[in-house]
């Protein structure tokens, strides 16, 4: 079987979604499975010139990379890539599509249509109630000229949680879904990655770490966890929180002067965009880690920090909130009050964290595990194609 994942970019720049393709193409390869991936060249200047007629071995896995012509609101228009998909599509069996509101999987849904080949969609977040009240009648007017009749029209839509699933039926749309989540690719262990995180950060080696790896963006609330730290700050001096991520210039420039205006300069780490041995290196040596977000489909970052053995405090938001509690991996919270209280209780409990990182790993290797979910997706694949 070939199958093409479409996707806007690769940048890591944003998020977890690059990182599930690349490792949802190389799980499937493992398995025996032709699988590629067609984007843009978005933040890859020196990909500009490649050539089309053979992809690029990136990160383990064949990419074509083709120029986008514009990224206006990361919309990412290419008209090489509408060409390349035009003369390529029909060499695979099934195109799985990535994001909803960007160019790349609408043109490839629309040319897979006319060429009679099977394509699902990944959904990926964006039919929340949160997401789809940013930019509200862009997003209502794509629906209605576009986005209605590339879901409609999917051989399936690939959720990774049961809300998510909710979230589609919610938005009308009743093509078949298949509910699988995503995998994790564990990590090599970094010997005494406590002492060296405080090291390489240049943070006192008594501090107890509170991390925070996720783009640093409002649906994130980075400030509501800087908000709540300042009150954690005034009681234990022994308390540090690492915001370990990038956003929009203006943002980062808001958390920054909001940590200047409640003193704490010294008290919080601001790594910038982390990647490889420097963000392992984060998720095995921090203490706790927290993601209060409005809304994640998923959460991946939720998901690495458990495989890393680190107790997670999250919001009800993140969709696999459900699991973590059933599990009792982590706390779940909604509101500020609650996560000053769960983030005291964490630092102040070895045992409770070191109960929650064991059913945390406990969690992640046995609902998590790429080789797991690469098998499922592969027959869901045949069940696809041969309809």
């Amino acid at each position: 079987m070939k199958v093409l994942h479409v996707i806007p970019s690769l940048s890591p720049a944003l998020g977890g979604p690059t990182q599930v393709a690349l490792q949802t193409v190389k799980a499937l390869r493992t398995q025996g499975i032709e699988a590629e991936i067609v984007t843009t060249n978005h933040n890859r200047a020196t990909l500009a010139d490649l050539s089309s007629t053979t992809p690029v071995e990136y990160e383990d896995v064949p990419v074509w990379f083709l120029p986008v012509t514009s990224t206006l609101k990361e919309y990412f228009f290419s008209t090489r890539l509408t060409k390349w998909l035009w003369k390529h599509t029909a060499n695979y069996d099934l195109l799985d599509n990535h994001y909803l509101f960007s160019y790349a999987p609408t043109c490839a849904a629309a040319i897979a249509r006319r060429q009679k080949i099977p394509y699902t969609v990944r959904t990926q977040g964006q039919l929340t109630p949160w997401a789809l009240k940013q930019s509200r009648w862009k997003k209502r007017l794509y629906t209605l000229a576009i986005e209605y009749h590339n879901l409609h029209q999917a051989a399936a839509i690939h959720c990774t949680t049961q809300q998510e699933a909710i979230d589609l039926r919610n938005f009308g749309i009743i093509t078949p879904a298949i509910t699988l989540p995503l995998g994790i690719e564990l990590t090599t262990p970094i010997p005494d990655a406590t002492r060296k995180l405080r090291e390489q950060f240049e943070i006192p080696c008594d501090r107890q770490i509170i991390l925070f790896l996720s783009r640093l963006h409002p649906k994130k609330r980075p400030d509501m966890l800087i908000k709540a730290f300042q009150q954690l700050a005034d009681s234990n001096p022994l308390y540090h929180l690492v915001m370990a991520g990038s956003g929009d210039s203006a943002y980062e420039q808001y958390l920054q002067q909001l940590a200047e205006k409640y003193d704490l300069g010294d008290r919080i780490t601001f790594t910038g965009f982390v990647t490889g041995y420097s963000k392992n290196l984060l998720l095995q040596g921090a203490d706790i880690f927290v993601l209060p977000s409005y809304s994640e489909n998923f959460g991946i970052a939720v998901a690495e920090a458990m495989a890393s053995g680190l107790p997670v405090i999250i919001t009800s938001g993140v969709q696999i909130s459900n699991d973590i509690a059933a599990a009792n991996a982590g706390i779940v919270v909604n509101s500020q009050p609650e996560l000053v209280n769960a983030i005291r209780q964490l630092l102040e409990s070895t045992t409770i964290r070191s109960r929650l990182a064991k059913n945390a790993v406990k969690l992640t290797q046995d609902k998590y595990s790429w080789d797991i979910i690469a098998r499922q997706l592969i027959e869901h694949y045949r069940q696809v194609v041969k309809k």
